[in-house]
């Protein structure tokens, strides 16, 4: 198979001090040959289009400086981020039901922390809201040319106006934990189709690669294109009920305010032991063997991997099992949006202006008034 062959000379202009010629005489050093470095890589021939790619390898080892020759201004890292004005302030005239969308899309799905400036986020908050950054770039971006240098990654047939999204330093700034989160996340939106686009990650790390499941690796520390299958690794979760009292660590992430009903039964989701979700049930006013879902909360960190609709419905079968029916009633996009797909559950109301709340009787339960609201019922397996 015939391949394209991309070489450059990487160079790391030195001052030339007395030490540093002290040092290149002492092991009989060429100065130019220690500061200046040959690159090549060989890309095969490409018969199959893709959707995510990988350049990976050790710090020095040419990552950024081969993504800057095939991507050039493409390369994305972080951006500025005004210093008093909310995240959602910092995406141009882009209008909010794009900048929602996007912010979702990337597994960023707190609304509360939307209200906030980037730099009192968390990292794993910051590099989601990065992400979706690069990707509203993409969308005001004038189209690609005809003949650009990554275009020896795509096969002849391929669509080559399709945006393309690169992120260098990915996962960098972020622990391991959230790192999986991130991949795994984005990875399944882009193969939805949810964020229609080519994305092609630059980092130190290797263990996202599995996560992330690309369709071709570059590997700079032996400088070596491979088009490899991966299988996203399986996320085991463990449900236990809780107390009361984990609802603290969790009410800042959710949209609504307020404490939970006083009869609420509370559950946690542990991931390798660690408490990742909180989930609350309570019983329904006026209807007799009904459970609804009151409060679902998914730590950002762990946002987008599908832990919080895998948690809801476990908790949801469990209550079906001891002949409860089960509802819930949300306005969060990215829940309507899982719950409008999945065969387990069935939309059962629209309330374009929500419903009130308990009033005297029952003040601590506010009602929905003013929110479009969506309202479904556990089904189970059809």
């Amino acid at each position: 198979m015939s391949t394209n062959v991309i070489e450059w000379v990487l160079k790391t202009p030195v001052e030339r001090s007395f030490r540093v010629m002290q040092v290149a005489g002492m092991f009989d050093l060429p100065l130019e040959k220690a500061t200046c470095e040959r690159m090549v890589v060989e890309i095969p021939r490409q018969t199959e289009d893709w959707q995510i790619g990988l350049i990976v390898g050790p710090s020095g080892s040419g990552k950024s400086s081969l993504a800057r020759r095939l991507f050039g201004d493409r390369v994305t890292q972080r951006f500025s981020w005004p210093e008093d004005r909310a995240v959602v302030d910092a995406f141009g005239d882009l209008p909010v039901k794009e900048i929602v969308s996007l912010l979702t899309t990337v597994g960023f799905s707190s609304p509360p922390a939307w209200l906030r400036p980037y730099r009192v986020l968390s990292n794993g908050e910051q590099a989601r809201c990065d992400l979706a950054r690069a990707f509203a770039e993409v969308l005001k971006a004038p189209k690609p040319g005809d003949d650009e240098p990554w275009h020896v990654l795509l096969p002849p047939q391929a669509d080559r106006s399709r945006p393309l999204v690169v992120c260098d330093e990915f996962t960098s700034v972020v622990d391991r934990h959230v790192a999986r989160a991130i991949s795994a996340g984005l990875a399944k939106r882009i193969r939805r189709g949810t964020l229609s686009c080519r994305f092609v990650a630059v980092t130190c790390h290797y263990d996202v690669a599995e996560w992330l499941t690309p369709d071709w690796v570059i590997d700079m520390a032996v400088r070596q294109f491979t088009r490899q299958s991966f299988r996203r690794p399986a996320i085991t979760l463990a449900v236990v009920p809780c107390r009361r009292e984990a609802w603290r660590a969790y009410r800042r992430h959710h949209y609504l305010s307020g404490g939970l009903p006083a009869a609420a039964e509370c559950y946690l989701a542990l991931w390798d032991g660690e408490a990742v979700a909180f989930c609350a049930v309570a019983s329904q006013i006026g209807r007799r063997n009904y459970r609804r879902i009151s409060r679902l909360v998914v730590l950002p960190e762990y946002q987008g991997m599908g832990i919080g609709s895998a948690f809801l419905e476990a908790v949801a079968r469990y209550y079906r099992g001891q002949g409860q029916r089960v509802g819930i009633t949300t306005s969060h996009p990215a829940m309507i949006s899982h719950l409008c797909r999945s065969p387990q559950w069935r939309l059962r109301s629209i309330r374009k202006c929500g419903s009130r709340g308990g009033g005297r009787n029952l003040p601590e339960y506010r009602g929905s008034f003013g929110r479009a609201v969506m309202s479904f019922q556990f089904v189970g397996s059809r």
